[in-house]
C-alpha cells in the first residue's frame, strides 16, 4: 500500500469498540461498513432454522469482516457478527471505499485483491465445514 492510498483509507476509517456479546451487525442488515479486527476476537454467526445462532467462524486481529460490503452485488449482511471478547475494530465507508476504488485503479486493485483472498478463505472454511458435517452429522456444533 502507497503512502498516498494510506491516506485515503484513512479518510475514511472510524475505530468502534464493543463489549463481549456486543451484536456489530445483524444477517440481512444493510451494509455500510467493512471492518477489520484491531484488538479482540469477532464471532461470525449465520442464523438455522430450528437451530437459531451457530457460529461459522471467528475473527482475529487483522481479519476482515463485512467484506460483501464492497461488493457490486451483495449489499446486505450474508452473516451476523457478535464481540466475543473486548474488541475494537476499524470500520472504513463502504460506500466511500467503492468510491475511492473507482477513482484509483491501482488503489481498487490492492484492495479487491486482498477482498478475494477473504472471500477465497471463507469458501475454503465453509467447504471444510461441509466436509466434516456430512461425514460426522451426528457431532454437528450447536452453539
Amino acid at each position: 500500500m502507497t503512502e498516498d492510498h494510506f491516506y485515503k483509507i484513512s479518510s475514511i476509517a472510524r475505530i468502534f469498540k464493543f463489549e463481549p456479546g456486543h451484536v456489530i451487525f445483524h444477517e440481512g442488515d444493510k451494509e455500510d461498513y467493512l471492518y477489520v479486527v484491531l484488538e479482540g476476537r469477532v464471532a461470525i454467526e449465520i442464523t438455522v432454522p430450528g437451530r437459531g445462532r451457530m457460529r461459522i467462524l471467528t475473527a482475529d486481529p487483522m481479519d476482515e469482516v463485512g467484506w460483501s460490503s464492497v461488493t457490486p452485488v451483495v449489499r446486505q449482511r450474508t452473516a451476523g457478527a457478535r464481540a466475543v471478547l473486548p474488541s475494537r475494530l476499524v470500520a472504513f465507508d463502504a460506500g466511500e471505499l467503492r468510491r475511492l476504488c473507482d477513482e484509483d485503479h491501482d488503489f481498487g486493485y490492492y484492495v479487491m485483491r486482498r477482498l478475494a483472498n477473504v472471500v477465497a478463505g471463507r469458501l475454503m472454511t465453509t467447504r471444510l465445514q461441509l466436509l466434516d458435517m456430512f461425514a460426522n452429522p451426528s457431532e454437528q456444533n450447536e452453539e
